[in-house]
């Protein structure tokens, strides 16, 4: 990097103070940023000597000062072309005081580095900075705008010029608007300031310059029509320019403000052609400030509105549907307070935010909230650090208000899920009637069996009470837990401990637990030869390619049908259903377990087409075997 070329960047981290981080982060302008490719770092070189950085701070407040007296500016500029005595008497004194205070900035203009548009880096080198203000439209309108020119004359000639001339110069100042319109700009986007607040303040102070403005150009034309009273002001006030000037300033300032809001109580009205011409243009100049007005109001507050009207929409869209497909009162209730919840809880949710962010800050937030949580949980007691800060990115949060059904009993298994805060009570379906089987507190997992069985899910699960969820796709819990064999095998002796200390009414609840219970104690229980199975464990994963495998595929066996006769036998004693079971490391364990559930020894197993297997690791998930 060149050394006029610095980064913008890093002295925006030279203070580490968390108040102080947030205040140059809100004062940074969208414009200040890196190049793609550019090293941002602690170690970028300053810049060099007597250069100014544009966001240092007290170049800032330099800048919040010349604001104020650009305000001065736009009230006195107008106000002097229409009484042209107090700009030469009162009022000269303070112009040339502030007009020091910009001659000043235009001083320190050339000191003040800038950002190359094209590279998006500072350029700090004092040639390149004089050059580009010299040559820019700003250095000559800097200056006709900051010269005393009424001064100037008064230095040459040793008199005052009470022309008109001077006035029109002295127009020129509004050129320093710009800034106000920058530092409006600037605030509208520091976080630190209400966007309302701001956007309301620029409108007021938009409205009050064109009635002022309006109103002092009035006033001048008054002054300069003879004879004098036949103008708006003269025929009311007989020899009003010698009259006090904030009695003038009161009656322009009033008609504007009555034209302006079209009240128009025709006290005042103009008399004379250029009056009612200069009327006309104001008139059409107010319909469109009227309009900017209105469409910004009335954006602010309909803005603070919208969550409001959606809300209400999807309300009324619910109670349509359900009333056409003439659903039960109580599912109806659930719908509603599902849709009343989720407004209530978007702004803890905030998925839209989050989307947005990168995945390592959404990662960090899930583990500052919910990483305690999952490593309290019974499944995942004593799995590594990495496992549980994989988990815990992947979590999903979610709000349930009371009595809503969360998982159904005997549908397809997509999710288990960790209660975070609330209740929730697990039922069954039974003669037509849901019973009571246990209460789930915070820290508690439900959903975890029919996802690791692979099996529809054995109970139905009802919040109790407002509560928060976290959940996690059975799909991405598989990824991340297949290439483990400790962590699988950690979660399966968690699983099985905790099937084991159920309520001997939940255990009733399930037949299939006792078998599955057995054929999970013969997976844990096989020796594992790492050196043999690596490249089975190859061959399988590109042989089962597409197929669906069960959830912790290194944990557990495949699982497999068995048929008790050849396949081209015919049955009649009810067993061609076959017994599903978990695949176990040899051909003669398989036979053996074959005898147990058949309760005949068999030599041979054949697929469904009678070919003969010879080798396990070829067979794939839910595979068809017949013992004989």
């Amino acid at each position: 990097m060149s050394p006029e070329n610095r980064s913008p960047m890093p002295l925006l981290y030279r203070r580490h103070s968390s108040g102080e981080i947030m205040n140059n982060l809100a004062s940074v302008s969208s414009s200040l940023l890196p190049a793609f490719g550019t090293i941002v770092g602690g170690d970028s070189p300053p810049l060099r000597k007597y250069v100014i950085a544009p966001y240092d701070r007290r170049y800032r407040w330099w800048q919040a000062f010349l604001v104020v007296l650009v305000i001065y500016s736009a009230w006195s500029s107008p106000f002097e072309l229409a009484f042209k005595k107090v700009s030469t008497g009162s009022l000269l004194y303070v112009d040339l005081a502030v007009d020091f205070f910009f001659v000043a900035d235009i001083v320190l203009t050339f000191f003040v580095a800038y950002l190359d548009k094209s590279t998006y880096l500072l350029v700090d080198d004092h040639q390149k900075i004089a050059t580009r203000y010299v040559t820019h439209m700003m250095f000559p309108m800097d200056v006709a705008s900051t010269l005393p020119f009424q001064a100037i004359y008064r230095l040459f000639t040793g008199k005052l010029h009470r022309g008109q001339v001077f006035g029109f110069l002295n127009l020129l100042r509004l050129w320093r608007l710009r800034r106000v319109s920058e530092l409006f700009s600037r605030l509208e986007k520091d976080t630190r300031f209400s966007y309302f607040g701001t956007r309301t303040l620029k409108l007021i102070c938009v409205t009050l310059f064109a009635v002022h403005s309006a109103a002092c150009f009035y006033y001048w034309i008054a002054t300069h029509h003879k004879p004098s009273d036949d103008t708006w002001i003269g025929s009311i006030i007989h020899d009003f320019e010698n009259r006090s000037i904030w009695l003038g300033y009161t009656y322009s300032m009033y008609w504007s403000i009555v034209t302006l809001t079209t009240v128009g109580y025709g006290d005042l009205h103009a008399v004379n052609t250029g009056e009612k011409v200069f009327n006309i243009f104001y008139m059409l100049f107010n319909i469109g400030l009227t309009s900017y007005l209105i469409g910004n109001m009335t954006n602010l507050i309909v803005h603070g509105a919208v969550r409001t009207f959606v809300m209400r929409d999807s309300i009324n869209m619910i109670l349509r549907y359900a009333s056409k497909n003439r659903l039960p009162e109580g599912l109806k209730e659930q719908m509603l307070a599902h849709m009343q919840l989720k407004f209530k809880t978007a702004e803890l949710q905030q998925e839209e935010v989050l989307d947005d962010l990168p995945k390592a800050i959404r990662s960090s937030i899930s583990q500052h909230l919910f990483r305690k949580t999952v490593e309290k949980t019974y499944l995942f007691k004593g799995i590594s650090d990495d496992l549980s800060r994989q988990l815990v990115t992947d979590l999903k949060a979610e709000y349930f208000p009371p009595k809503v059904e969360i998982i159904l009993q005997n549908e397809i298994p997509t999710d288990f899920y960790i209660v975070v805060s609330g209740a929730m009570e697990v039922l069954t379906h039974k003669n037509g009637m849901d019973q009571f089987l246990i209460k789930l507190g915070p820290m508690d997992m439900f959903g975890e069996i029919g996802v690791l069985f692979n099996i529809p899910q054995p109970f139905t699960v009802r919040s109790k009470k407002l509560s928060q969820v976290v959940r996690i796709s059975h799909h991405r819990f598989k990824q991340l837990v297949e290439p483990l064999d400790d962590d699988g095998k950690t979660i399966m002796n968690n699983f099985t401990q905790y099937l084991k200390d159920l309520k001997k009414e939940v255990q009733d609840e399930m037949p299939f637990l006792a078998e599955l219970l057995l054929d999970l104690n013969i997976g844990q229980a096989r020796p594992v030869n790492e050196s043999e199975n690596h490249e089975a464990s190859n061959y399988n994963r590109e042989d089962r390619e597409g197929t669906p495998t069960s959830v912790l595929s290194n944990t557990f066996p495949l699982r497999v049908v068995i048929h008790g006769h050849h396949p081209h036998e015919e049955t009649t004693d009810g067993k061609s259903a076959g017994k599903l079971v978990h695949l176990p490391d040899s051909i003669q364990d398989l036979l053996n377990l074959a005898e147990k559930k058949f309760g005949k020894r068999g030599t041979t197993v054949h697929m469904a087409d009678a070919s003969q297997v010879e080798d396990l690791n070829a067979l794939r998930e839910n595979d068809h075997l017949f013992i004989s």
